[in-house]
Formats: C-alpha cells, structure tokens, sequence
C-alpha cells in the first residue's frame, strides 16, 4: 500500500493548484512536460512541484489493483470515532477512512482477498475497542474512482496537452498474476509513484525502455493506477458528502454512469448491500450541494437518496490525511 506520511494541508495559489491539476491527469508527467502544457517556464513548474511533493500538499502514489474491495461501514460507540478511525487508517489493507455525520460512524474502503474478508469483518473488527456494528457491501463495479477525478483545475487545452482524463476505471482482475519482478515494481510505485525511470530500472536490473515499458503494461492492464492525492479542501471544494442511493440493481448502471457526467463526484461504485450506489460529492458550498442533490440524474431512477456530510477524512488513496 501507499506510504503512509500525511500529507499537507496548506492553502494553495493558482500556479499550484494547476500543478496539482496535471498531477492529477499524469502523475508521472516529467515537470518539462507539465510546464509545456500549462505554459509556464519549466523551472518555476519544477520548483513548485518539487515543493508540493516535498511537503505532502500533494503525495503521488501507486494503488494496486490485485484484489476485491469492500465497503464497510462502522458504527462506534459515542466518543470513539476517532479512536477507531486511527486505527483503521493505520491498516494496510485500507484506502480509504472517513468519519460520517450519519451517528457515530466510520466508513472504510478496503482492499482484501475474499479469504481475507471474513477474519477481517468478524473477527478483527469487533475485537477494536468502540466497534458496536459492522456491516459489509463488496464493490461490483466503478464508475469512477479518484484515480479519474479531475475537478476542473485545467483548461481543455491544458488536459489534452497531458494526455487527457479519459481513462475508465478498471475493476479487480479475477486470476491476475504478478511475478517477481512486476511485484517489485508495483511495491516501488505504491511507495512513490513518481520514481525516477533510472531507480526502477534499476531495482529491476534492466533497461530504462524495459523498466518504462513494464511500467505502461502494468498502468495499462488496470493492475496499478498512478494517482495524486490531495484534499478536496485545497482545490476550492471543501463540503464533502457521501450519497447512499438505493436502486434497483438493473437501473444502478445507468445512473451511476449519469452521475460522473459531473466533475464534482470523486467517485461512484456499485456495491452488493442494501444501497446499490455510493457516490462521494465535493462542492464549494451547500447551495452547491443542494444544486447537485436536486439535480435530475439522483432522482431519476432512485428508491432513495441519503446524503451524509464526510466529517474528517483520516485516509486518502491509502495515505493518512493529517489530524491538525
């Protein structure tokens, strides 16, 4: 998983926050590259990138995409939330770690074999103290994921000089094997997904096009997803909710993909439980979410829609969110 130093909180100027932008779209992008497509001298980009990586405002890292995630969702006894929160986040398996305002209740994304899901939900998790209830929903499909995200912080001009944001989600791959050496180079990448094509090749004791061949096979089949991690907060959007919709389970397709039409969903995936969507929102202010909420798409085809304000954020993209 992806190395777990916080990452920074800071305000952000314009430069940055379109740095961030084209992080966003190409984490790997050479800061020459970044500075050709945003127009701007390469030593000014390359300052203030090196910065933004430096201080963890921004931290690129790697996701592996090996095994089944879940949805689980933890309700606490009164007091404890934070307790059970940190604990989670500090758990390999994690993604993601939220604190919700629906009651005492954190909900966590995980990344685990199905062999690894019973001990985790019925064993491990009701032994932390503070755990009152567990309950569980496996993801069937993405729609988006924050890997995809781009919330606007580029011009059109600008994405397209990067590569563009089109890539789709890419579920887990049943029977997927990885040997040793793709194995070294997806631990390299979790831990900076930013390292230099000259380490990789030489961790893996070949050629710098082997090493960056090996590197778009991966990126490509959907086995490792290269994403810049950063709060939502920085990029003008702080109001964070998460959707619970309930829909039958044949029209959940269709409004799910409806749904990322908008740049303000992070991310969307359908989930085996009792609410078929989960959407994660972020707006500049409650008229926006209020615009989002009553906008046709989520009420089109749901049974319901419950919208719960995302509280803290103890875990991003598998790196530990700062709690000052």
């Amino acid at each position: 998983m992806p190395d777990t130093d916080a990452v920074s909180t800071r305000a952000l100027d314009p430069l940055s926050l379109r740095i961030v932008g084209a992080l966003q779209v190409d984490g790997r992008a050479s800061w020459r590259k970044i500075a050709e497509a945003l127009g701007e001298p390469v030593r000014t980009v390359a300052r203030r990138g090196a910065a933004l990586l430096e201080d963890r405002t921004v931290q690129v890292v790697g996701l592996p995409n090996t095994d089944p995630t879940h949805i689980v969702r933890v309700r606490c006894r009164p007091g404890m939330v934070a307790s059970v929160a940190e604990r989670l986040a500090a758990r390999p398996e994690t993604v993601f770690v939220y604190a919700v305002g629906q009651g005492p209740e954190v909900v966590v994304e995980v990344m685990l074999d199905y062999a690894d899901l019973a001990p985790f939900v019925l064993e491990d998790l009701p032994t932390l103290d503070g755990v009152e209830e567990v309950r569980t929903a496996s993801a069937l499909e993405y729609y988006r994921t924050v890997a995809e995200w781009s919330p606007g912080l580029l011009a059109d001009q600008e994405l397209r000089a990067l590569g563009g944001t089109n890539l789709a989600p890419t579920g887990h791959q049943p029977g997927l094997h990885l040997d040793a050496v793709d194995r070294a180079l997806v631990d390299a990448l979790v831990a900076d997904g930013r390292t230099p094509l000259q380490a990789v090749a030489a961790l893996l004791d070949c050629s710098d096009a082997t090493a960056r061949r090996r590197i778009e096979q991966l990126t490509t089949r959907g086995v490792l997803r290269i994403r810049a991690v950063v709060e939502p907060a920085l990029v003008g959007l702080p109001v964070e909710t998460l959707v619970w919709i309930r829909v039958h389970p044949s029209r959940a397709p269709e409004l799910g993909r409806a749904l990322v039409a908008s740049p303000l969903v992070r991310y969307c995936a359908f989930l085996a439980g009792d609410d078929q969507l989960l959407v994660d929102v972020t707006t500049a202010d409650l008229d926006g979410l209020r615009t989002l909420l009553a906008d046709h798409y989520w009420g089109a085809g749901a049974d319901r829609v419950t919208a719960t304000p995302l509280l803290r954020a103890y875990k991003r993209g598998g790196v530990l969110v700062p709690q000052d």
